[in-house]
């Protein structure tokens, strides 16, 4: 007999609710004009006006930077926070004492070209006019070849858990922080250069990212965004000649790709193995004060003279861990590579590589081809969380009395309960449930049993389960609804619909387009499946940059559906060629 919490455990803060977006019920084109804005303004369920449907694409572009020359950032912050590495130069070699080195981008060669762009992180984030990036100028500063006025490049020093052993020194091997911006909002930004070249800490590889991770680390950032999933996002994408010889599966078949740069941006890039990499080396004063700073830039709530706010930290940082992964699980997304190096303090999600959005409900879907043990499988991720704090903890065991750590491993075992919790609100919201029901897990459980049995589409199932009346459900009529009729094919499926309809029938005030409306809204069409991105790969390696922003404007908007998504097959049955589909670790 299975178990419901079993089920539920699979799909194992500051974020208190789930964020709404408004749905336009169908839009005839991937031109801005036609979507909603309400991704920006979360839990509206009014409708809105077509000048405020407008308005996030058509800010005025009299308040926006016209002129590169005029875009400043500051490293001034970071510099005098910190004591930097004392040894120039960007040779690979073992760094002590500090949290930086200062390093310089090595340009992409010409000829470059503008892939993709994201205007809403251009015009929305950075105050830039989208025409700029349309200049020589750009190209060069997104690149790596034009350091914008204020920047003095730094590369980070961390380490990390890589599946499960202690890899010791990390950090940048190919990235180069620009610095900080401040935007006309009062928003700090950290720039970030992915591609551009060796840093101090670049081990053995060339410093260089290739076209097909940037395209997936581009698309996958901002469609993440607009699920409404914390994330760090991307500006720009170039690509380039310059030859970057790969040996994508290791398997000693090596190739000659092209180099790629792709400018992304976060509130912050510290993650986990920037304190686990000073706790190793007995550098406790810099944890110390890197700590400080994180607490004092990043965690406003926390007083900084508390004597107990290290374990506040600890605290937050727990409860919002168990918020992301368990937002990750409500769309299906797997991460790939969990390591300490790649999961933030901040709890977004960063450092893009072989993840992938789950096609077929399965608790052991591992996108990763290099994960032969499925260590980073969709299933664990909630488990594997919980390990990445208890390395946490160890990082901050110098810091922390003992009585202070005796209290964090009680703040730990509270993890899972978080994540219950998280992950019980967002499926009742997947099914349109409002109010309590002791059976809710239940019936969320037995869905997602059936599912795994049936190996339906997790995406769509919950999608066109959004989109069909309930008299539709009473009736059995599922024509021209692929996922859910996969899922009636389960000899238990008449079960589990006449259990829901009676749980929606005890909704009060509560209409049917309603519910229809409300689950439209936290239940994408879109997601970035790893066949789209390999198709606008294939395109791209090509200079046909024209399925990268196709599918940028549609993963924009992914709970409307859109004429052009579906001409492309985007909400259809998955090819029968993307079974075949492998993605790896090789960047």
């Amino acid at each position: 007999m299975w178990s419901p919490r079993k089920v539920l455990v699979f799909a194992l803060v500051a974020a208190s609710s789930f964020t709404y977006v408004h749905v336009l019920e169908f839009c005839q084109s991937t031109h801005h004009d036609c979507n909603s804005d309400s991704h920006d303004n979360k839990g509206s369920k009014s409708k809105l006006s077509q000048h405020t449907v407008k308005s996030r694409w058509n800010m005025s572009i009299s308040n926006l930077i016209q002129d590169l020359d005029q875009f400043r950032v500051s490293c001034k912050k970071l510099i005098e926070a910190f004591p930097i590495d004392e040894v120039d130069g960007n040779f690979a070699r073992s760094v002590k004492h500090c949290i930086f080195s200062k390093s310089n981008p090595t340009p992409l060669k010409d000829p470059l070209r503008l892939a993709a762009t994201s205007k809403d992180v251009i015009e929305g984030i950075l105050d830039l006019d989208v025409a700029v990036t349309q200049s020589d100028d750009f190209l060069h500063f997104a690149s790596g070849g034009r350091l914008p006025l204020g920047s003095v490049p730094l590369a980070h020093r961390y380490g990390g858990h890589q599946f499960g052993y202690w890899a010791g020194q990390l950090g940048d091997g190919r990235a180069h922080s620009l610095g900080q911006y401040t935007n006309r909002k009062g928003e700090v930004w950290e720039l970030q250069l992915k591609g551009s070249g060796k840093t101090p800490y670049s081990r053995s590889g060339d410093g260089r990212a290739v076209i097909r991770s940037s395209v997936r680390e581009f698309l996958c950032s901002e469609a993440m965004h607009f699920l409404g999933v914390p994330t760090s996002r991307a500006a720009s994408l170039v690509v380039s000649d310059e030859p970057v010889i790969r040996d994508q599966f290791y398997n000693g078949n090596v190739k000659t790709e092209r180099g790629a740069v792709v400018l992304r941006l976060a509130k912050s890039w510290f993650r986990i193995g920037s304190l686990e990499i000073l706790a190793q080396s007995g550098e406790i004063e810099l944890l110390r004060k890197l700590l400080n700073f994180v607490i004092d830039e990043h965690f406003s709530s926390i007083n900084s003279d508390d004597p107990d706010k290290y374990l506040v930290f600890y605290s937050t940082v727990v409860n919002e861990t168990a918020h992301l992964i368990a937002q990750w699980m409500s769309v299906g997304f797997a991460h790939g590579v969990c390591n300490t190096d790649n999961f933030s303090l901040l709890s977004i999600t960063i450092d893009y590589g072989p993840f992938g959005f789950m096609e077929s409900y399965n608790p052991n879907f591992v996108p990763n081809t290099s994960d032969d043990e499925g260590r980073y499988s969709i299933g664990a991720q909630a488990n594997v969380g919980l390990v990445n704090l208890e390395k946490l903890l160890a990082a901050l065991g110098p810091v922390l009395s003992k009585k202070q750590h005796e209290e964090a491993k009680i703040i730990l075992k509270g993890y899972v309960d978080i994540y219950q919790m998280r992950i019980h609100q967002l499926f009742k919201a997947k099914l349109g449930l409002l109010g309590e029901d002791e059976e809710d897990g239940y019936l969320i459980a037995f869905l997602l049993k059936m599912m795994e049995d049936t190996k339906s589409d997790f995406t769509m199932v919950f999608r066109q389960l959004s989109e069909v009346p309930v008299q539709q459900l009473h009736n059995r009529n599922f024509t021209q609804m692929w996922a859910f009729e996969d899922l009636s094919s389960h000899k238990l499926f008449s079960d589990w619909l006449s259990k829901y309809l009676l749980r929606l029938s005890r909704q009060q005030n509560n209409s049917d387009l309603d519910r229809q409306h409300r689950m439209k809204n936290v239940n994408p069409r879109y997601v970035l499946r790893n066949w789209m991105a390999e198709s606008a790969i294939s395109k791209a390696e090509m200079n046909d940059f024209s399925e990268v922003e196709l599918l940028y404007h549609i993963l924009s908007f992914p709970f409307v559906t859109q004429e052009t998504a579906e001409e492309a097959g985007y909400a259809a049955r998955p090819p029968l060629w993307a079974k075949r589909l492998k993605v790896s670790c090789s960047s």
